[in-house]
């Protein structure tokens, strides 16, 4: 199976109000959760989701239970020396790169994922990873 990489987007998309992407972010992660799609994640990504919802002022409990059940539902990689070493390396590789982001390409670099599923663009840039947008045919495993 296809290993993914899992950028905070996703979440956030899947948790919001209407918008394009909120019924193919749920549907990607309603696949990971049965089986169908091997999704991971940065540690960091947690973090990052746990954060925005904090700084949003949403309810802390259930942001802590959505916490829970993500971490429940992806393969979570460390934060380590060796991937802030290539996080590092990629800021100074790509100008537009955000810390954020850079992190999260690190991880799969070091997890030797080859795909970040995102909807931010910048990741386009990181010659290093393959971009799939949560649209993109490709997650869908045919039944």
């Amino acid at each position: 199976m296809t290993r993914y990489l899992l950028d905070t987007n996703i979440l956030l998309y899947a948790r919001g109000g209407e918008h394009p992407y909120r019924d193919p972010c749920r549907a990607t992660l309603l696949a990971s959760r049965d089986g169908r799609l091997s999704l991971e994640a940065s540690v960091e990504v947690v973090q990052e989701y746990a954060h925005v919802l904090l700084r949003r002022g949403d309810d802390r409990a259930t942001i802590l239970d959505e916490v829970d059940e993500v971490r429940a539902m992806l393969r979570l990689l460390e934060f380590d020396t060796d991937v802030l070493t290539v996080t590092t390396e990629l800021l100074w590789s790509y100008a537009d790169l955000g810390v954020r982001d850079a992190v999260h390409a690190a991880t799969a670099i070091e997890a030797d994922i080859d795909r970040v599923l995102s909807t931010d663009r910048v990741f386009d840039l990181v010659h290093e990873v393959n971009r799939v947008d949560p649209t993109d045919p490709e997650l869908m495993p045919r039944s």
